[in-house]
């Protein structure tokens, strides 16, 4: 078992290579980069704002005469809204952002920082990328890990329940219930429940922005607890009913399945309880197809399920923060976002896979390694 974990611990450095060498590779031939985004900025203030970032009107007229007349041109044809602009000023902004290195000397560099975990400063938030993510990552933990808890703890029992009763009343009305939560979108379920019961038009049960009021240090530890969950409590039930329903199904249907083999019917045949069959030899074959979803439900939650609801509910989140850096080209905040989300992917999918192994002691992947 050690073994197995260590070599999956070690293969998770060249996984996280490849996958930052081909984001940072399609990012190369992405349009709109930092320098563009910088021009654009320039493009829409006054001269003095350029001679303040130049640092002085005088400085950047020297260095402009100190470019011949075929680097300005490379430059003007190299950045989009360049044109016109002083040549001196664009090289300083490559200086800034540290395109007068080659692409793969940043990349280089980026990759040997990122083993100490130095992912460089923002580009536009003036702050280490760190300290953005170390703010912004309670927030996405938060909402991926309760609402995937929950999702499961409804959905497993729920989908065993109407294996077990497959075809009668309550497997139908239930269906009924599952394919309406799995109708409506999270996002527009969120808008009725703020509608519903944060101020919008009925009662005001609930706030609608944060993860803690302004006043949470203040609190002692239990109201601390009871204010955390009351402002998480809309955000996490949203995304649990976007969420419940494929997983209800799966579990039901992978019960189902196990119900009418071979093995089960045995069983019966010999006098073994249903409870006994259902808990000691259906659910341990079954509940495998489910745990393996687990990593990709929580990741898909993390990644994707939440920037929606972050928005709405004014949770200042990992989603929202790679979103905004995409949009901006904030590429050591994306670069940043990425290999921790990489990095907790990884570990969530080592996580399941000995998850299996508890359920099912029948399954040693080390042995299937060797």
């Amino acid at each position: 078992m050690a073994a197995y974990i260590l070599r999956r611990l070690m293969l998770i450095i060249p996984t996280l290579f490849g996958i930052l060498l081909v984001n940072f590779t399609i990012i190369q031939f992405a349009p709109g980069g930092p320098v563009e985004q910088m021009i654009s900025k320039i493009r829409g203030t006054n001269v003095e704002a350029t001679a303040r970032f130049m640092g002085g009107g005088g400085e950047g007229a020297s260095m402009s005469h100190g470019l011949p007349d075929s680097a300005a041109a490379s430059m003007e044809s190299k950045y989009r809204g360049a044109r016109g602009l002083d040549p001196a000023l664009i090289a300083e902004l490559e200086k800034m952002y540290g395109y007068d290195k080659p692409a793969t000397t940043r990349f280089w560099i980026m990759i040997k920082n990122y083993l100490t975990f130095d992912f460089g400063d923002s580009f536009f938030k003036d702050r280490k990328v760190t300290s953005l993510i170390a703010e912004k990552l309670p927030v996405s933990i938060s909402l991926g890990l309760w609402t995937t808890l929950l999702i499961y703890l409804i959905s497993i029992p729920l989908g065993i329940a109407k294996a077990v009763r497959d075809g009668s009343s309550f497997d139908i009305w239930s269906s009924s219930a599952i394919i309406i939560g799995y109708a409506i979108p999270g996002f527009l379920f969120a808008i009725m429940l703020i509608v519903l019961f944060a101020g919008g038009s009925f009662w005001k049960i609930f706030p609608l922005r944060g993860i803690v009021s302004d006043n949470w240090h203040d609190l002692s530890f239990f109201w601390k607890i009871g204010d955390y969950f009351w402002h998480m409590a809309l955000p996490i039930l949203s995304l649990v009913i976007a969420g419940f329903a494929s997983l209800t199904l799966l579990t039901k249907n992978s019960f189902v399945e196990e119900i009418n083999k071979q093995y089960v019917m045995t069983a019966r045949a010999k006098g073994v309880s249903e409870k006994a069959v259902l808990y000691r030899h259906i659910f341990r074959n079954a509940m495998l197809i489910v745990i393996g979803g687990l990593p990709a439900a929580f990741i898909g939650i993390l990644f994707t399920g939440a920037l929606l609801i972050e928005v709405i509910f004014s949770l200042d989140g990992m989603g929202l923060l790679a979103f905004e850096s995409a949009v901006s080209r904030d590429y050591p905040v994306l670069f940043g976002v990425l290999f921790i989300f990489t990095l907790i992917s990884l570990l969530t999918h080592l996580i399941g896979d000995l998850t299996y192994m508890f359920v099912d002691p029948r399954i040693d992947f080390e042995k299937r390694q060797g």
